[in-house]
């Protein structure tokens, strides 16, 4: 017997998928039937992912947009129609990227806005943007991407970690509000996970019980159960991906 995940007929919106983890995540949702509006700040990586759904038979868009810029993404969403599923992928520290990563007693008040702007603002832009039509459709998926650096704590990463901690509490909240309409909402939290983003890093995987990095089809895998019907009653919850980085109950 084969378990199949069947999203034919959904349209969903995966942001931060130029590249990456978005990347696996758009490709994997166009490989189960929906329909992908692929969003990415670079629209030259939109059009390259968009290419690649299309030739492999599957079905999608491009939607360039900044994620931190709400009348931007209200327009672009609005343009698009109604959103069954909405995948918050689209975090690190935006287009400028992390940068030289110090002690929070060193660090630059005016540098911290940038890990908000993405991680939660850009979460909870779109996030905005999606649900009124779920509503009035009486049903939809969202799942957010956030990390165990904002789970667990990790040195030298206290803005980013403040960011993603308040994007898995803005989920929980959205989740109690939303559920009476047969919408969920729901986390995943990474561990380091091999990227563009990633590439370069430190190789060092000891503290992993399974000693590697994790990949970015495995990251689409558990986003594409959680966007599925077979996830209708699974919300408000955080499920760390992370190789054994850190247990929970």
């Amino acid at each position: 017997m084969s378990l199949t995940i069947d999203l034919e007929g959904r349209r969903a919106l995966v942001t931060g998928a130029g590249r990456g983890i978005g990347r696996a995540i758009a490709r994997t949702l166009a490989g189960a039937g929906a329909t992908v509006a692929v969003n990415d700040i670079v629209p030259a990586q939109v059009d390259m992912v968009v290419e690649e759904i299309l030739a492999a038979g599957g079905k999608a868009t491009p939607m360039p947009f900044d994620v931190t810029q709400w009348q931007e993404v209200a327009r672009t969403v609005v343009r698009y129609g109604d959103i069954d599923m909405l995948v918050n992928n689209a975090g690190n520290a935006g287009a400028e990227g992390f940068g030289e990563l110090c002690d929070f007693a060193e660090s630059d008040p005016e540098d911290w806005m940038r890990y908000f702007a993405v991680n939660l603002f850009g979460t909870m832009h779109c996030t905005r943007a999606v649900l009124p039509s779920m509503i009035a459709g009486n049903g939809g998926r969202v799942v957010t991407i956030v990390s165990d650096a904002g789970r667990y704590g990790d040195a030298k990463l206290a803005p980013y970690a403040a960011a993603k901690a308040g994007a898995a509490g803005f989920c929980r909240s959205v989740a109690r509000e939303v559920g009476r309409y047969g919408i969920t909402v729901n986390c995943v939290s990474l561990g380091t996970i091999e990227s563009p983003a990633t590439a370069g890093g430190s190789a060092d995987n000891s503290r992993y019980v399974v000693r590697r990095r994790g990949k970015p089809e495995e990251v689409a895998s558990l986003v594409a159960y959680l966007a599925s019907p077979m996830a209708a009653w699974i919300t408000g919850q955080t499920y760390a991906l992370n190789g054994g980085y850190t247990f929970s109950l």
